[in-house]
Parts: structure tokens; C-alpha cells; sequence
């Protein structure tokens, strides 16, 4: 704010205006990516001594995108005597100089002349372009953007709202600091204006490329039609094939860029990432000195390549790049907020969290550095849990009420897998679990959204969402903290070299040997992937898990992935599995380690097709999965004709069952439900033939069925809640309370912040007389605001004097007398709490005219 103070009085009035038809011409090459003719163009004006400076800004640009820069450099500095007040040319100038090599002090010297032109008094008279330019070089100099965005971009707009520039270069800012509603915005009404400049489809893909894939792909398709060779939306698909692991498709577009731009840095970084992860680590260097080649003090290049591999879980590779860079130019935000990420992500915390502040404070409007340092404190106020190598951080409240819960399965989780995988974590395992959505999402990803994400693990740091932030039905907890500790075992043994399909892949085939109901299971929907064209190759099926079409498509990618698994298990051993994570662990690439265990890549695909094949026609064999001609809108009549002609057509009888559910004719829908579990059709998933099944059950009284198909939901489904519910219910009503404690347990995986799992697992001990497993549920629900925290008091004394926990027995007993002073039945059990113990040699016996302490208690 300081420098731009001065600019406040500044009068907008348009430029200097070019020969339109010869200038338009140029620019439309230009736009088109016909960049040599445009060069051509605008050098003949330029050695014709045109009196534009336009046309040296066109001869420059046109230069800097083929990598011409002594060229560009050259032709500025020929020209920017004649045009010494325009910051535009200026602004050129400085890139084209850095890029040919110039010294740190000529560009100094660059920038201070900017700054007098923009000090002078011409900048009353500015033209549209130099006020852009001036926000630029502010920008560059690390001025807060939300003062540039007032005092130059959105003043241009106002005075000329059809300047395509000004929402470029405003869509440009919002998109750097990562504001990308303002760039999506921004560049729609950008879009109203002028649709016939690649860098508007450009920009509006990077806005939407993290909330959107649809508008993402269409935008950048719609940029390479404009112009099939902007350079920007080139390295956006090679960024994107890196990505999705299609290295030589993303080398086909880095290659594209540097028939255009042999020298481009970005296409160069590009080459070094692909070259890193192939263990190529001669030609990484190689490349990386190609990118610095036309500027050596470029901190981007290094700032890329760890972006790039921390995406790829190199997060100690991705830091030391990070390093690098900021060993260049220690003021490079980019790079700085990088390395604070990447540092949370490795478990350093206290510098993490500390240069991400800093990012915060130099750079406001820095939207995932305020969004990550407003998160630390709420952070530090987590309660620390930690066992077994294992280090929980949670709210202090779900800490209190099923921390414990979560110590224990992490520490079965780490002796079990392990032990299977023969790997031993040389530093603790950090497990975050954050009761708010959107803190998890800021943690993770640095921005609000990651729906449908539950857990992330990022080598030996987990993230998780806790059943508070996911609504009625949350995921069961301890199937996703199973998940994503096997990656935290997988990424240790592969030194986190391993493709994302089967990191994956074993993470769920693990939760299904853990529990039969954890991991994907097959439904119908994947019972129709896995036989028509949403079957992915097992050699792109990485790719399967960015940018699905669809939710369904994601979690099929799961599924599928998992099933690859078991394949390589059932034909050819867990020893190969392991050996296969060893070689990648080596530096092995996947397709060479896949050779080397399983067989040839191409061999493995097809085996997988038909072995997927198998799976999809095993399930419900003799059901009808046809649905040609199935009525689009069908009525009862449409619907029963089909069914007349298709018996046991699987989606005719499912239509119609949820159509009389839906009607509450629970009789008629019995019947095609029914069919369905005679077809052995019947799935578990919410909403599902078997969840219609036992609420039809329930509904007709037919309580014994209605049991049996809730046993049959619980012991497939993970997330069974309503069912587990139902069946506690079902067996208190029948005293069976051996199941309800099992099933108030496998309620409680779901969901333990409500309180009626815990109460009934409670009066399920105290019934089978195990008063010790009473404790903590108890405890819990004294968390949980209850409506008689006296009453609760008192029973867990009780509980625990039954346990020899006189100690605690005796404060929860005062504390029961703190809500109520007159509990009589309170003040009875502390009498006998504090009565003193007599020697167990001389067992006192009371006199006939005598009084027990208990006694006294049980007088007014």
C-alpha cells in the first residue's frame, strides 16, 4: 500500500492507437499461436521505424514465446528510449532480459526505472496497458494484491469494462493467491467480453481444475482450439498426464512445447520430474540445468520440480527442491508456503506451521496460507494421544470419548500389517482427526471442499475426518483409520515410489481381510462396470482416481483397484505382492516390477479383464441384467408388462419394489424383494434390496426375518447404523445381551458421539456382570451433557467400587452429591467407600448392639 498510495488521482484514457487492420492482423497470428509469421510481421513495421511502440510489444512477445530472448532482449533495449514512460514495454523488457542471462543487478536497476516512470508525473495520462503493467510490477514486488486489485485492475474495469486485459491480469492475481471464486468469476464475465483469446479458456481451467474437471477439460480443449499451440495450456495437460501417471503422453506435450520453445524452463522442470520418477537422477540434473539454462537465478524451476514431486507423496525430495528455490530468492511465496506444507506433511510441525504464519502475514491475501495459519490454533488446542509409536491429535472432547478406541486400533493396525509387509516405521506415525469438514480440507488440501474424502495419508502424517463432520451416517472410523495406516506401511516399504491405483488397491483389500464388512464390496452398479467399458487397463488405472465423471466412478476406481489386488494375491502370493513393493521401493519402475513378479504388464491387463469378467457374472448368475427397452419413465402398468416378459429381470424387480416401498405397500413390495434375495441378488448398501427387505420385515411384524436380514447387512456392510441399531433394540427385547454388547460395538466404529450405543454396551456389562467394561462407556456419557449427570455419577462409582477403584469410586460419588446433595443413595455408597478396611486376619463382626457404617448411611 505504501508505494501505491500515489496512484489515486491517477486519469484513465486509452493508449496510443496502432494502424488497426495491420496491428489486429499481427495480434489474431499471435493469438492463433502462429507465432514465427506474427514475429515476422511485427519486425518488418519495427526495422521500418513505425512510430508505435505496439508493434516493439508484439516483436517481443512473439519472441519470447519461441525462446528468442537475447532476440527480445535486443529489440528492447533498441526501442525503449523511444518509449521510455511505458511501464508495458518496461515489464517486457525485464522478462526478456532475465531470460538472456542478464545479472541480478541490470535487473535491479530495470526495476527502479519502472518504479520513477511510475512515480513521474506522466502517469496522469496512463493508458489502459501501463496501469496493468503497474499492477504486474506491484504484484512482482510483493505488494498486498488486494491493493492492486482495487487500485489498478478494478479502476480500469470500471472505466473501460470491456478491456480484456484488466480481467486477465485480475483472474491471473486471484488464481496466484488462490482465490479461484474470484478468478472463476472474473473470467466468465471475461468470457462475455471477448471469447477469442486462448488465455481466458486457459485461466478459466486452472480456476476450476481443482472443483470442477468438467469445466476444466472443456475450458482447455477450447483454448487448444483457438490456438494449438499456447504454450500454457500445453504444460496444463503434460501437468495433468504427470498426474494421472501417463508419463509418455505428458512427455509428447513437453515435447510440443519445445519444438515451440526450445529453451522453456517450465517444459524443462517437466523433464526433470519424469526423469526423477523414473530414477533417471543423471538426466534429472541434466534437465534441471536445461531449465536454469536461460536463467539461472529462476526460483520457479525449483519451486515446480517439488511441487511436483511432493504430489507424488516426495515429500523429503519435494522440501529439499523447496530449499533450493528459496535458497535462490528467499522472498519466493510460492516456494516458501510450498516447503511449509510439505514440512507438516513429513511430521514438522513446529516449522510448518511457523513459516506457513509467516506466509500468512507477508501475504494476506494468500487465500491457503491465511486458511492454514487460522487453522493452527485451533490445532494446537488438540489433545495428545499417544502409544505404541502412534501420535493422535483430536478434539479434546472426542479425545475423552473415544480416543482410547483409536489408540487401540492404530496399534492392532500397526502390529498387523506390519508384520504382513515386514516393515518397521523408524519415526512416529502422526494421526490428525479434525471434527469440522472443512478444517480437515484446509489441513489436506489448503482450501474448504475434498468432499467425500475421509482419510488422507501422506507418508507417516494421517488426516482424517471424524464422524462429527459427516452427518446422520457417518463412514465407519475404524475401517478408514485401517485404510490409511496400511498406506502409512506401504508408502514406508516402497519409500513412496508406488503407483496410486495400488497404494489404493491393498489399502482395501486390507480392510476386507481385517473385516469381511470393511472395504468396497461388489453391488450391482460394479457388477455392470466391471463388464462393459468402465473397466479400467490395470496399466492406466491410476488415472481412474483424477477427475472421475462421476462419484460412482471414483468409488468403482477403489473397488476395481482392490480386486487387481486379490488377483495378484490369489495367482501369485503375497511374497510377490511384496517383492513387487520391494522393487518399487528400489527404483524399480511399476511396469518393470510388475514384470519382474507377476509377469508382463500386457499379460497382467488381460488376465485382469477376464478374472474381472469372472467376478461380474459370478454375482446373482441367474438374475436378467438386461435393460434394453426398459421403460425410461415407467408406470405400474409398463412396469408389470416388463416383468411379464422379464421374470427376473434385476432392475424391473428392484423398480418395483422401491416403488411400493416408496407407496408403503409393504406386503406387495415383500414379494419382488424377495425374488431378488432368491436370485441372491441382495446387496448391502445404503438404501439397498436388503435394507428395503428389512424395513418391509419391520414394517410387517415379521421380527425374526427382519433379524436375520439385519445380520446379514451388518456382516456385509461397514455402515450399517440403522440396522446395528435395530438389532440392539431387538436383542435387549430378548435378553440376548452378548449381542448387544457386540452390536453396541460395532455401533459405536460408526458412530461414538451419541449416546445410546454406549448406554446400552453399559447395561450390557453390568447384566453379564462384567462391570469392568462398564467403565468407560459410562465415563463417556458423562461427556455428552446428560439429563442426569448425578444419576451417572453414582452408577459409575458404583461400577467402580465394584472393581476395586475405590479412589474414583469415591470422587465420581461426590461429585454425584455435588449435582444433588440429598442422594441419599449417593451418600450410602461414599460411607461404605470411606468405612475403613479392617485386617483380614480379625474380620470384624458387629456386636449385637452395634452399627455399621452402611447402616448409618441409610439413616435420614
Amino acid at each position: 500500500m505504501i508505494r501505491l498510495c500515489f496512484l489515486l488521482a491517477v486519469v484513465f484514457i486509452a493508449g496510443n492507437i496502432a494502424p488497426a487492420a495491420d496491428l489486429a492482423t499481427t495480434e489474431q497470428m499471435f493469438r492463433e499461436g502462429n507465432y514465427a509469421e506474427a514475429e515476422a510481421s511485427a519486425a518488418e513495421q519495427v526495422e521500418n521505424g513505425i512510430w508505435n511502440e505496439r508493434w516493439s510489444r508484439a516483436l517481443i512477445r512473439s519472441q519470447l514465446v519461441q525462446g528468442k530472448y537475447k532476440e527480445a532482449a535486443n529489440v528492447y533495449q533498441s526501442v525503449v528510449n523511444r518509449y521510455p514512460s511505458s511501464v508495458t514495454l518496461r515489464m517486457l523488457g525485464i522478462e526478456a532480459l532475465r531470460f538472456s542471462g542478464a545479472g541480478r543487478r541490470q535487473i535491479e536497476t530495470e526495476r527502479a526505472l519502472v518504479f520513477q516512470v511510475l512515480q513521474s508525473t506522466d502517469l496522469r495520462n496512463a493508458s489502459r496497458d501501463n496501469l496493468i503493467a503497474a499492477g504486474r510490477y506491484f504484484t512482482e514486488m510483493g505488494e498486498d494484491a488486494r491493493d492492486i486489485l482495487e487500485m489498478f485492475y478494478d479502476r480500469v474495469r470500471q472505466s473501460s469494462p470491456n478491456f480484456l486485459e484488466a480481467y486477465i491480469a485480475t483472474a491471473e492475481l486471484a488464481i496466484e493467491k488462490g482465490d479461484f471464486n474470484v478468478a472463476g468469476d472474473t473470467l466468465q464475465a471475461a468470457e462475455r467480453i471477448d471469447q477469442s483469446d486462448p488465455r481466458t479458456a486457459y485461466l478459466m481451467a486452472k480456476a476450476f481444475e481443482s472443483s470442477d474437471a468438467g469445466i476444466a477439460n472443456s475450458s482447455i480443449q477450447r483454448a487448444l482450439e483457438i490456438n494449438p499451440n499456447h504454450v500454457p495450456s500445453l504444460l496444463f495437460l503434460a501437468d495433468a498426464a504427470i498426474d494421472r501417471e501417463f508419463y509418455d503422453e505428458a512427455e509428447k506435450k513437453i515435447a510440443s512445447v519445445l519444438e515451440i520453445n526450445p529453451n522453456h524452463p517450465q517444459a524443462w522442470a517437466f523433464r526433470a520430474v519424469l526423469a526423477h520418477l523414473n530414477g533417471e537422477f543423471e538426466k534429472e540434473k541434466q534437465h534441471r540445468e536445461k531449465a536454469l539454462g536461460s536463467w539461472a537465478a529462476n526460483p520457479a524451476v525449483d519451486s515446480l520440480i517439488g511441487l511436483k514431486l511432493s504430489q507424488k507423496y516426495r515429500f523429503a525430495e519435494g522440501a529439499e527442491y523447496q530449499q533450493r528455490a528459496l535458497a535462490i530468492d528467499a522472498n519466493h511465496t510460492g516456494a516458501q508456503f510450498q516447503l511449509a506444507q510439505d514440512l507438516l506433511r513429513l511430521g514438522n510441525d513446529e516449522q510448518g506451521w511457523n513459516l506457513a504464519s509467516r506466509v500468512a502475514e507477508e501475504d494476506p491475501y494468500n487465500v491457503v496460507a491465511h486458511n492454514l495459519a487460522t487453522l493452527r490454533d485451533r490445532v494446537q488446542k488438540s489433545t495428545l494421544l499417544e502409544a505404541n509409536g502412534i501420535v493422535v491429535k483430536m478434539d479434546p472432547l472426542e479425545a475423552k470419548i473415544y480416543g482410547g478406541a483409536v489408540l487401540e486400533l492404530l496399534s492392532e493396525a500397526r502390529e498387523v500389517l506390519c508384520a504382513k509387509y515386514d516393515v518397521e516405521p523408524n519415526a512416529p506415525i502422526v494421526v490428525e482427526i479434525f471434527p469440522e469438514q472443512k478444517d480437515f480440507a484446509i489441513r489436506t488440501f489448503g482450501l474448504p471442499g475434498g468432499a467425500g474424502f475421509l482419510g488422507v495419508c501422506f507418508g507417516r502424517v494421517i488426516t482424517a475426518n471424524s464422524p462429527a463432520s459427516q452427518g446422520e451416517r457417518p463412514a465407519n472410523w475404524k475401517s478408514v483409520l485401517w485404510h490409511e495406516f496400511c498406506h502409512v506401511v506401504t508408502l514406508e516399504k516402497t519409500n513412496n515410489r508406488m503407483p496410486r491405483w495400488l497404494s489404493e488397491g491393498i489399502s482395501v483389500y486390507e480392510e476386507r481381510c481385517q473385516n469381511k464388512a470393511w472395504g468396497e464390496s461388489m453391488t450391482a452398479t460394479y457388477r455392470t462396470m466391471l463388464l462393459d467399458d468402465n473397466l479400467t487397463p490395470v496399466s492406466g488405472l491410476s488415472a481412474a482416481f483424477l477427475s472421475p465423471p462421476s462419484p460412482i466412478h471414483l468409488q468403482f476406481a477403489y473397488y476395481q483397484s482392490s480386486l487387481v489386488v486379490e488377483f495378484l494375491v490369489e495367482r501369485h502370493g503375497v511374497d510377490s505382492l511384496k517383492g513387487l513393493l520391494d522393487d518399487l521401493g528400489d527404483g524399480l519402475l511399476i511396469h518393470d516390477a510388475i514384470s519382474r513378479n507377476v509377469g508382463p504388464p500386457e499379460k497382467l491387463d488381460a488376465e485382469f479383464a477376464a478374472y474381472a469378467c469372472k467376478v461380474g457374472n459370478a454375482f446373482a448368475p441367474d438374475a436378467d441384467w438386461s435393460d434394453e427397452g426398459f421403460p425410461q419413465r415407467p408406470t405400474s402398468e409398463s412396469l408389470a408388462q416388463w416383468l411379464v416378459d422379464h421374470p427376473h429381470s434385476y432392475k424391473g424387480l428392484r423398480t418395483k419394489a422401491a416403488s411400493l416401498v416408496a407407496a408403503e405397500q409393504y406386503q406387495d413390495a415383500r414379494v419382488p424383494l424377495e425374488q431378488l434375495s432368491e436370485l441372491e441378488a441382495m446387496t448391502a448398501e445404503r438404501g439397498g434390496p436388503m435394507e428395503l427387505l428389512a424395513d418391509v420385515y419391520k414394517e410387517l411384524g415379521e421380527t425374526e426375518l427382519e433379524r436375520e436380514i439385519r445380520e446379514q447387512i451388518v456382516s456385509r456392510s461397514a455402515d450399517a447404523l440403522p440396522s446395528l441399531k435395530r438389532l440392539m433394540e431387538l436383542e435387549k427385547e430378548r435378553d440376548d445381551w452378548d449381542k448387544v454388547a457386540l452390536y453396541a460395538k460395532d455401533y459405536l466404529a460408526i458412530q461414538p458421539l451419541l449416546p445410546f450405543a454406549h448406554d446400552l454396551l453399559a447395561e450390557a456389562a453390568e447384566m453379564r456382570g462384567h462391570p469392568t467394561m462398564a467403565i468407560h462407556p459410562l465415563m463417556a456419557l458423562l461427556e455428552m451433557d446428560p439429563v442426569d449427570p448425578a444419576g451417572l455419577h453414582f452408577q459409575l462409582a458404583q461400577t467402580l467400587s465394584k472393581t476395586n477403584q475405590n479412589d474414583e469410586a469415591k470422587r465420581h460419588a461426590l461429585l454425584a452429591l455435588e449435582e444433588a446433595p440429598r442422594y441419599r443413595q449417593a451418600h450410602r455408597l461414599l460411607l461404605t467407600l470411606v468405612q475403613p478396611a479392617a485386617p483380614q486376619s480379625k474380620p470384624a463382626v458387629p456386636q449385637p448392639n452395634q452399627t455399621t457404617a452402611s447402616e448409618k448411611g441409610s439413616q435420614p
